[in-house]
Parts: structure tokens; C-alpha cells; sequence
């Protein structure tokens, strides 16, 4: 097929504007690495600003690292990310697929106050004082309970759920099997991609835990990785008597930003096909 000029321009403009959002994506994630492994002579020479180091030096991970607080900080981040992305995943299943059934009573009440939830909440005092009176104050569950289901992602998997032909419900109720038995067999198995999709957006919560944990946690030993990376950046802003061991704020900075991201962004290759498609399924209609 000969394309024409107007063909050739377009794919040109296309090209260049696909670059050019290429280069937008790429060019920060290269800054960051690139001055967490800089040494400080080249950072302060370049005013903090670094795109291709001349050396590498892995001493901003050292210092990381090497705190205490780091490898429990790490375990308890990776302890709330597994254990409540799975719980997030089982509420949210088991309150979206009644929901997407046409025949459950009082179905329109239930889904103006998931609704309802999206445009109002409770406020930081009421849910501080609820948290208080449950007795999770200092537990890694005031971490996970809080956030337990979300209801953006309810309504994402009720769409899906309604999607899903109704003749392999039918079929399997005929067959004598009940409505958990249903969501178990039949429809979780047909739901990878948009569980898939919403486990991430809870992973990703939970990693970069921040907020409730300074909202709901005193004990230092059940900090996750983000507030004791804050703490280890506010103390190296502090002056040190010996200026030879001087780490500089930028180059902590930069990599705590990589320690906190790497897991994520080594996770989401596995599931981007996923993600695509459980986004585009579970859609929410208009």
C-alpha cells in the first residue's frame, strides 16, 4: 500500500509525540537513579542535578541500609502489603458480586451507600476515635482495618461480575450449587484480570503506607518503611561534626524514592496484561 503525504506527516507527528511522552516517563526515573549512586563531589559540583554519573557509589543505600529500623521497617511493609491486599481482595469480592446480582433485596440502598462513600467520609477525628475505641491503636491492623475495601474498586468488580454470561450462574445453581459455591468456582476464575488489577492499586497503598501510621502508630518497632525513611532524611538535613561523612539530602532522597518504588515497578511487568485488560472489562457504565 503507498501511504500519501498526509499519511507520512501524521505518522511522523505520532512518532515524535510518542517520544517525546517516552522521554517525559523515562527522563525522571533516570534522574533519580542516576543521583542515588552519585558521589558528593559530583552532586555539589552539579548543583544536585545529575542525568549520567562519571562514578557510582552505592553509599546513600549503605546509609540506608545500615539503620536499624530499616530491615524491621521493610518487614512490616511487606507484612501489611501481603496480608491486607489479600484481605481487601476477599471483602471487595464478596461485597461487589451481590451486588452485581439484579436480584438481591434492597440492592439500590446498598449501592447509594457504597456510592455515597465516594463523595463523603467520616473525617480524620471520627475515624481516629473509632480506631481508638476498637483498641487497634499501636497494631499493624490499625494499618489494614481503616483501608479494608475501597469502594472505587467495589464498583469495579461489580461491573465486571455483571458482565460475566448469566447462563454460567443459571447453569450452576441448577446444578445444585449455592451462591458462595458460584462465586468460588465460577466467577473468581473468570475474574483474574480485574482482580488482578485492583490487588495492585491495594499493594500499592499499603506499600507506601505513610499517613495511618503516624495517625495511629507511637511504637517505633511497628513503623512502616515509609515513616522511617522520613525519619532517616529529617536527621541527615541535621549538620555532622565530620563533613567527610557527609551524605547529601538529595542523594537519600533519590534513593529512598527507589528503595520505597523498586518492588512495585518489579511487580507490574508481571501483571500488565492483566491490568489492561481488567481495567477495560470492569469498566464502570454510564
Amino acid at each position: 500500500m503507498v501511504r500519501s503525504a498526509e499519511d507520512r506527516i501524521v505518522g511522523a507527528v505520532t512518532v515524535v509525540i510518542l517520544a517525546l511522552c517516552g522521554a517525559a516517563v523515562v527522563f525522571p526515573l533516570l534522574y533519580v537513579v542516576s543521583v542515588s549512586v552519585t558521589p558528593i563531589g559530583e552532586v555539589l559540583k552539579n548543583g544536585g542535578f545529575i542525568l549520567l554519573p562519571r562514578e557510582i557509589t552505592f553509599a546513600a543505600y549503605a546509609k540506608l541500609l545500615g539503620d536499624s529500623g530499616i530491615p524491621r521497617a521493610l518487614a512490616v511493609t511487606v507484612y501489611i502489603t501481603i496480608v491486607g491486599t489479600l484481605l481487601n481482595i476477599a471483602v471487595t469480592a464478596l461485597m461487589a458480586y451481590p451486588l452485581s446480582r439484579k436480584k438481591l433485596p434492597g440492592r439500590s440502598a446498598f449501592l447509594l451507600m457504597v456510592v455515597f462513600t465516594l463523595l463523603f467520609s467520616g473525617g480524620i477525628i471520627p475515624t481516629y476515635l473509632v480506631v481508638k475505641s476498637v483498641g487497634l491503636l499501636n497494631s499493624l491492623w490499625a494499618l489494614i482495618f481503616p483501608n479494608l475495601v475501597w469502594s472505587f474498586n467495589v464498583l469495579i468488580v461489580k461491573s465486571f461480575f455483571e458482565q460475566l454470561p448469566e447462563e454460567l450462574f443459571e447453569s450452576a445453581r441448577i446444578d445444585g450449587a449455592r451462591e458462595f459455591r458460584v462465586l468460588w468456582q465460577i466467577a473468581l476464575p473468570l475474574s483474574v484480570p480485574v482482580m488482578l488489577t485492583v490487588s495492585l492499586f491495594y499493594a500499592v497503598g499499603h506499600w507506601n503506607e505513610f499517613f495511618q501510621a503516624i495517625m495511629y502508630v507511637t511504637d517505633r518497632t511497628l513503623f512502616p518503611l515509609q515513616v522511617i525513611v522520613r525519619e532517616i532524611l529529617i536527621q541527615s538535613q541535621q549538620p555532622l561534626e565530620n563533613a567527610d561523612n557527609l551524605t547529601p539530602t538529595e542523594t537519600l532522597q533519590m534513593a529512598s524514592v527507589v528503595m520505597a518504588s523498586l518492588p512495585i515497578i518489579a511487580v507490574y511487568p508481571f501483571i500488565q496484561k492483566h491490568f489492561t485488560k481488567g481495567m477495560l472489562l470492569g469498566s464502570i457504565k454510564g
